[in-house]
């Protein structure tokens, strides 16, 4: 899931375009980050005169049969400010065995200050503040029943990002950490607040990237995340991600999630492919 943003050493720009890999992947929001996270970085390959982005697709599966497969596009303007576009449809499996829920997504980020790869004489990170507005399309099927208050809502966060050239054995290694404020259930996909919570709560996330050549890129995450249903508790989410840039424009991202419980079924853990066009 990871997209590591930045961690090229010395890639030159073409035509003042940014360095390879400098916009991330895209997180299953559709902002620029890592599966589970958006990371402080915007999306594309545009320099503070340019506008770049980038399109996904990703498809997810977990032991219990879940299915999640999400597209999107996001525009990174002028290396300052990202807007994006997602949605996310989630299979029940034999839960429901035939139904989906989808989750439509609009983002913005705005990068405040820092750059995460430039200033490596400076300990401040790149550092950005966004918002996700999430609509559950078939929120009256499964999420209303399950005790969920809200078919929509609005995800707050702060996103940090750092690049630190060389610092594990000549490799570069990129660290993220988050701030998200949120009353999503399992992202959204079950809806927004619950019986148990219906208020607003803040929550971290963080993730680590190494750079192991030009092409290849390993990393974690690890997101928190509400639990405001009572009828099934909602787990933190983990991921292994391994990335590939085999064209300048192109990335493959492959992963092992740990979801946790999802509905009625414990233990979620499953595969994640993403695919990704950058400009």
């Amino acid at each position: 899931m990871a997209t590591l943003t930045m961690l090229t050493t010395p890639m030159l720009a073409h035509a003042g375009d940014r360095l390879l890999a400098t916009g991330g992947v895209t997180q299953i929001e559709g902002s620029a980050g890592g599966g589970l996270m958006p990371w402080a970085v915007i999306s594309g390959y545009g320099t503070d005169k340019q506008i770049g982005g980038s399109l996904f697709y990703t498809h997810a599966e977990t032991r219990g049969d879940f299915k999640l497969n999400t597209t999107g596009v996001a525009l990174g303007l002028f290396n300052r400010v990202e807007v994006s576009a997602s949605q996310a449809r989630f299979g029940l499996g034999d839960t429901v065995p035939g139904e989906h829920i989808r989750l439509n997504t609009l983002g913005v980020k705005l990068r405040v200050l820092g750059d995460a790869i430039y200033e490596q004489d400076s300990w401040l990170p790149q550092v950005s503040i966004g918002a996700q507005y999430k609509y559950n399309e078939d929120f009256d099927f499964v999420p209303k029943a399950l005790g969920a208050k809200d078919r929509s809502g609005v995800d707050y966060y702060v996103a940090t990002s750092k690049l630190f050239l060389g610092a594990i054995n000549g490799y570069n290694l990129l660290l993220n950490a988050n701030l998200h404020a949120t009353k999503a259930n399992q992202f959204g996909l079950l809806g927004f607040g619950g019986d148990k919570r219906d208020s607003y709560r803040v929550y971290p996330a963080v993730s680590a990237a190494v750079m192991l050549s030009d092409n290849w890129l390993v990393g974690s995450e690890l997101r928190y995340k509400p639990d405001n249903l009572s009828v099934y508790e909602e787990n933190n989410a983990h991921d292994i991600f391994m990335t590939w840039f085999p064209h300048r424009n192109v990335s493959v991202t492959g992963a092992y999630i740990d979801l946790g419980r999802i509905a009625n079924k414990d233990n979620q853990t499953g595969w994640y492919l993403s695919g990704q066009i950058n400009y």
